[in-house]
């Protein structure tokens, strides 16, 4: 199913947050994902199988780090994406977090049949913590150009650019930190939000579906889960826009193309995200950028 991105962030955020809460003990959710990678700058692809809303409560684990189900074909090229992204200190301390981590299972898993790359199946302990979540990464990781809505950093490096070849391991490590931004949220913030986010979220979809954007109870909902599913969507994506660009700029910093990318960067955001630009421009490794000067 393709459909342009407005669309797609009011309905499919629902069903991305319904993972964020994973289903019930008693059944295995059907995976749903929302692809970065496709192959056109203002259109998603994305599978609409929505699972329940239950939490899913595990035991917190004592054997948990890091866990690599890759295949044996694609092995090659996800232990150079994993060297890209290691090759930093930004890299290499979220890397460490989760490896050393024995009460957190990050399962990072690579598919042949997917698109982009998502992050689901966040598991819970009794005591509301994040204990657990999965990365999965399109074995063409590095292929498809996200729109500079929503994703102003991934844009920038977009294998389609035409002035500099940026190579695909680093396109692929730099959406790879993205995700672990979003692992990284989900961790520092509160089970019992994002419940009720679900919760409220299901039913605001519902009444826009019936009723249109008129419905005034639309507004009430939106006041409970602090902004409109698209809000707290595209708010939740530009905090780990945030994450993918300070590891870009440890990345890139002396590559000849870091000024054509940070100033791609800065215009995707001052063109499309005005409203979020003091998240980027809190870090010096933006505001202080030596291509401003």
């Amino acid at each position: 199913m393709i459909r342009s991105y407005r669309h797609i962030a009011v309905v499919v955020f629902v069903a991305v947050t319904a993972l964020e809460i994973s289903a019930s003990s008693k059944s295995t959710p059907n995976p749903l994902w929302f692809w970065l990678g496709t192959n056109t700058a203002s259109e998603y692809q994305f599978e609409n199988d929505i699972p329940g809303t239950d939490e899913r409560i595990v035991k917190t684990p004592t054997d948990g780090g890091i866990r690599e189900e890759v295949p044996t074909k694609y092995r090659e090229r996800f232990d150079r994406w994993k060297s890209e992204l290691l090759s930093t200190e930004l890299g290499r301390e979220q890397w460490e977090r989760y490896a050393n981590n024995k009460n957190f299972i990050l399962t990072i898993a690579v598919a042949g049949d997917s698109k982009g790359a998502g992050t689901s199946d966040y598991l819970w302990n009794e005591e509301g913590k994040l204990v657990g979540a999965t990365i999965t990464l399109s074995a063409s990781l590095a292929d498809g150009s996200p729109p500079p809505v929503y994703y102003p950093v991934l844009n920038s490096i977009s294998n389609d650019l035409t002035a500099h070849s940026i190579g695909g391991s680093i396109i692929a490590a730099t959406r790879i930190s993205h995700e672990l931004g979003h692992v990284n949220q989900t961790s520092d913030g509160s089970m019992k939000l994002i419940q009720m986010q679900n919760k409220l979220i299901a039913q605001y979809n519902s009444i826009f579906m019936q009723n249109g954007a008129q419905d005034k109870k639309l507004v009430d909902l939106a006041n409970q889960m602090n902004g409109t599913p698209v809000q707290i969507w595209e708010s939740r994506e530009y905090w780990s826009e945030v994450n993918a660009m300070l590891y870009l700029s440890q990345r890139i910093s002396k590559e000849s193309f870091y000024c054509f990318v940070f100033r791609k960067m800065k215009r995707n955001i001052e063109t499309h995200a005005k409203a979020y630009e003091d998240r980027f421009s809190q870090h010096p490794e933006f505001t202080n950028s030596p291509c401003w000067n």
